[in-house]
């Protein structure tokens, strides 16, 4: 959407170049394709129609193969973007990711791809299972042709109940770590930058975060605000609430959550 639309990437790192957009998103309906797309758009205050993003139709596209290279070669030369997307990475090929011998060829043509039609190409990739500790480098699931093929590695990680983005270049010095939520605003669901220095501290639990949420409301909070107040996982957030419900300090309405009245009492007096 920022390179579409020339505007800064999660509202804070700019776009020096932009243009065309196309995108393979492999492992979703083309509804759920432009249902996400048109929620990143909103949270930016853009409207999908008026940007320059192309998405690939077909069933599969598979780089193994010499006629899906080859076609998709003709689309990149045809529509001339700026950017092209493959998500993900498993999804574009039927090879043994563990053989360096077979994942080679395949990055090594999307590296000729890149050069000979001057565009930049994003392939999305999953980390292996049980990852969590390592090297963000050494989590990648497969080869290690992926980590050297990237000139640019932005890795997604889960710490806690914090989504955190760390970034590795070839030729530049790294970013600090850049912590981000998945927040929602009315039907707009996107990634936003979380700014721990202007932000004051959270309750130290979850049961805390949400009490400080419902205080002072004299109606109920739907579930998707009480998400983006208490910053928590969703299933953690529903397990609370649950139990909160359960132990009687919730009531839970078509419209979402309060507290009931002497929880809410109290926890005024608390404050």
């Amino acid at each position: 959407m920022s390179v579409a639309a020339g505007t800064p990437c999660l509202r804070r790192f700019p776009v020096p170049r932009s243009g065309r957009v196309l995108l393979y998103a492999a492992e979703d309906a083309l509804h759920i394709v432009r249902q996400r797309l048109e929620g990143i758009c909103a949270a930016a205050g853009h409207a999908l129609e008026a940007l320059d993003v192309q998405v690939i139709t077909a069933p599969t596209v598979r780089l193994d193969l010499a006629a899906d290279r080859q076609a998709l070669d003709e689309t990149v030369a045809k529509l001339k973007p700026r950017l092209l997307v493959l998500d993900p990475f498993v999804r574009l090929h039927r090879i043994d990711e563990n053989a360096s011998g077979e994942v080679a060829p395949l990055l090594a043509y999307l590296r000729e791809l890149q050069r000979r039609h001057d565009v930049a190409v994003v392939v999305v990739h999953h980390a292996k299972k049980g990852a969590g500790r390592v090297r963000a480098g050494q989590a990648l699931r497969g080869s290690s042709e992926f980590h050297a093929w990237g000139d640019s590695n932005l890795y997604l990680r889960r710490d806690g109940e914090d989504l955190t983005l760390t970034v590795e270049h070839r030729a530049a010095p790294a970013m600090p770590t850049v912590t981000l939520e998945l927040a929602q605003r009315a039907d707009a669901l996107a990634l936003e930058v979380v700014d721990r220095r202007n932000s004051p501290t959270p309750p130290s639990s979850v049961d805390e975060r949400i009490t400080t949420a419902l205080t002072d409301l004299d109606h109920s909070l739907p579930f998707s605000e009480l998400r983006t107040r208490c910053r928590v996982r969703t299933a953690t957030l529903y397990e609370r609430l649950a139990a909160l419900t359960a132990e009687g300090r919730l009531v839970r309405s078509g419209d979402g959550y309060r507290l009931i009245g002497r929880q809410a009492a109290a926890a005024r007096q608390s404050r």
